[in-house]
């Protein structure tokens, strides 16, 4: 793979595979979707449709303000993938969100079939994005949640302190969240996990800061990690290290404030990228059981996790290549009304930079 991040183009087994932007830079603004599909072939076939012209839906929007860096990620839930391209091979580890529990500590399993992880500078373009998309896709889902994020002063949370220090960087993010040789069908995919957390502000704020240090791991001021001697086995970064082969395995994590201050609403949206669910899901079993079992994240004790949902991230070439239409037996039907596969703005495409 290529030394740039933003270059996320693979060739496995002589096919080019590029990738959907899931390293594209941290944003002020995002918004993410979710929906559920209506039952009905024809509401499958809508989606369908709708996965080749995406690309040309986002591009259509951030022409509108170039250095406005919208994105958009497109995620298919393990059901969804089933119903909209059952004819097809499936993602080798695609599977429904593994929940948790212990003690009063749950991270539950919710509804939803895709995912839409939209990021921009300016939540307008968000916000338009978000809205071409319903437009097109009204009548095949029903929304599940819909959740308007922001950046929170220097990237810290809405409980304090710094988010993501941890993430990968250069080559590194390719290599923890883009799949490679081992599922060639799908390479340049990318699995995600997302859950929304509530906080209880108040009895979070009644701790004394250095209490809650030491159940992040962290310093709350200058974001300096504590060192061992200080920080505790059930410290949140303590327990969301994974290591396989005596290495540590990264993920990349785009999480983002959100809340309703009226209303008494303070969260997090958690939202991480991995080559394999199987990190995520290590670091949700520390989080929720404990490492040993009954050694958990205290953060626990002030964040409730509301929602929970796995989705997997075909490539951009595997979206742009989706027929409108598969026959009753299986079959591929290619799309009559539009076969390059985008929305024919023909003025961009013949711009690198938006192809």
């Amino acid at each position: 793979m290529a030394e740039n991040p933003n270059n996320l183009e693979e060739s496995v087994s002589g096919i080019a595979h590029t990738a959907q932007l899931v390293s594209a830079q941290l944003t002020r603004a995002a918004i993410f979707l979710v929906v559920k599909l209506k039952p009905g072939p024809e509401n499958c076939a809508t989606v369908r449709s709708f996965c080749a012209d995406l690309s040309g839906l986002v591009r259509s929007v951030e022409f509108r303000d170039i250095d406005g860096q919208l994105s958009c990620i497109m995620g298919v839930g393990s059901e969804a993938w089933d119903n909209l391209f059952g004819s097809q091979p499936r993602p080798k580890e695609l599977h429904a969100f593994k929940e948790f529990r212990a003690a009063n500590r749950h991270a539950p399993a919710t509804p939803g079939d895709l995912l839409f992880h939209i990021r921009a500078v300016r939540m307008d373009l968000c916000f338009e994005l978000t809205a071409q998309i319903m437009e097109r896709l009204a009548s095949a889902v029903e929304p599940v949640d819909e959740v308007q994020a922001f950046r929170y002063f220097d990237d810290r949370d809405l409980i304090g302190f710094v988010d993501g220090t941890e993430n990968p960087r250069g080559q590194a993010v390719l290599e923890a969240v883009l799949i490679g040789d081992e599922d060639p069908a799908f390479a340049n995919g990318s699995y995600v996990i997302v859950q929304k957390y509530l906080h209880n502000m108040a009895g979070w704020n009644s701790l004394p800061v250095e209490q809650q240090e030491r159940i992040i791991g962290r310093k709350k001021l200058n974001n300096i990690e504590l060192d061992d001697a200080t920080k505790p086995s059930f410290a949140h970064n303590a327990l969301t290290v994974i290591e396989e082969n005596g290495k540590e395995v990264k993920i990349l994590r785009d999480n983002m404030p959100f809340g309703r201050p009226s209303g008494g609403e303070f969260g997090t949206y958690f939202i991480g990228y991995s080559r394999t669910p199987r990190h995520i899901e290590q670091m949700l079993e520390n989080m929720f059981v404990g490492r040993p079992p009954g050694n958990y994240d205290r953060l626990l004790d002030f964040s409730t996790a509301v929602t929970g949902n796995l989705f997997f991230v075909p490539s951009a070439t595997f979206l742009e290549s989706v027929p409108a239409n598969e026959g009753d037996d299986g079959s591929v039907r290619p799309n009559a009304s539009n076969t390059d596969g985008s929305l024919g703005i023909g003025t961009l495409k013949g711009d690198p930079r938006h192809e």
